[in-house]
């Protein structure tokens, strides 16, 4: 029976590592459907792979680091049309970035409800900006050295490459540690409010992300109306939406994008995309850190409301009547 038992573990932890490497390999095909070339660099605007690490490291711990590393190094082969010295050290940086930041998230506490707003300032500063930093000094300092790149080239490489790994995890990690959480929908669950928000969502992201009137600031109110609305189990969906949204009108250079230069529309996807990340995930994060401070408030008052009532004397059972006799 132990046996057994032991043995139906590790055959679960087998089958979740080939699928975190499946999932890291097929979102590393999706990602490069919208690839743009920087200074003769193949980078992405938003890397999913580096959310999906994140997200697995968080879910199931440290040892599923090589289900990382084989995605990683079947993306870039796949990328490279061959396996080199050179594509299995990138590879290797792909997969220390998302270690690096699972080790530090873990160092300050985060917890993956994401409830708390140190936990999104956690996830933004720690898991994404500062881990992928690894990643985007690796790939560039690598083709740097290969004689790919040329030094006066090497921060323009590097920044777009960090922009790309940092976003995927802005976008991509809190969106899976929202599915964790999901649960069947409830009758007197907000039905007509959640489907309105999805339209407007749509809608508005088209609208801004494609009108040549440069009106990408109306995705804000959207994004405020989800956060306040339904904390990160909307929001992240409607950051999401908005980022590959203006992604592809960035790579097809239509909307608010026209006549710019490449680095031109890397470094404005850029900035909208960190700037809906950091809406999305840090507005959820404080309004669900209040409601649960509320809901804390009201079971303690509840509580106490309880003990007085049940502390409180009663009437003597041996008193006498005041009326007439």
């Amino acid at each position: 029976m132990i046996r057994s038992e032991v043995t139906r573990r590790r055959a679960v932890l087998v089958l979740r590592m080939l699928g975190i490497t499946a999932a890291y390999y097929a979102s590393g095909r999706l990602g490069l459907l919208r690839q743009v070339t920087v200074e003769s660099s193949v980078v992405t605007p938003l890397w999913p792979p580096s959310g999906i690490a994140v997200a697995a490291l968080l879910y199931l711990g440290l040892r599923i680091w090589p289900a990382i590393a084989l995605g990683a190094l079947l993306t870039v082969i796949a990328m490279s049309d061959g396996l080199t010295v050179w594509g299995v050290a990138i590879a290797a940086g792909s997969a220390l970035a998302p270690v690096c930041s699972f080790l530090a998230l873990r160092g300050v506490g985060f917890r993956t409800e994401l409830d708390r707003l140190r936990d999104g300032v956690a996830l933004v500063f720690l898991g994404a900006l500062g881990g992928m930093i690894i990643s985007a000094t690796v790939g560039a300092g690598i083709q740097l050295l290969n004689g790919a790149l040329s030094a006066d080239k090497f921060w323009p490489v590097w920044s777009a490459w960090w922009a790309g790994d940092a976003m995927g995890v802005l976008m991509v990690t809190p969106l899976l540690l929202v599915l964790s959480r999901v649960r069947m929908p409830r009758r007197d669950d907000r039905w007509a409010e959640a489907v309105t928000l999805a339209v407007v969502a749509v809608a508005t992201t088209a609208v801004a992300t494609r009108s040549s009137l440069s009106m990408i600031y109306i995705l804000f109110p959207v994004l405020i109306w989800a956060a306040l609305r339904f904390q990160l189990a909307g929001s992240a969906p409607c950051a999401l939406l908005m980022s590959v949204m203006a992604i592809v009108a960035g790579t097809e250079s239509i909307g608010p994008f026209a006549d710019h230069s490449v680095l031109e529309v890397m470094l404005n996807l850029c900035i909208l995309n960190g700037c809906v990340a950091l809406t999305a995930l840090l507005l959820a994060a404080i309004v669900t850190e209040h409601n649960n401070i509320r809901h804390e408030t009201e079971l303690a008052c509840e509580e106490l409301a309880a003990l007085v009532e049940e502390l409180a004397p009663g009437p003597s059972a041996g008193g006498r009547s005041d009326g007439p006799g």
